[in-house]
């Protein structure tokens, strides 16, 4: 019985929605350039590239997902 309580009270302890604690690594790796960025012209182009290097580079994106981006990539 009792291990019955401690399995059902530590799970439920395990469960809770919290958010983040700190965002500061991930803003590292991605950046802020793509704020306010469209696509529209050239230098909206280039902010989505910079992102696009920081999430290849950080490896949140894999190697192919990498590669098809420079692909479609506006000269």
């Amino acid at each position: 019985m009792l291990a019955a309580l401690m399995t059902v009270a530590l799970t439920a302890a395990g469960c809770g929605i919290s958010g983040p604690v700190d965002v500061t690594g991930l803003r590292r790796v991605v950046g802020t350039d793509l704020v306010g960025a469209r696509g529209a012209n050239p230098a909206d182009q280039r902010k989505i590239d910079r992102t696009v290097v920081g999430l290849c580079a950080g490896k949140v994106w894999t190697d192919a997902e990498c590669r098809r981006h420079g692909e479609m990539a506006v000269p």
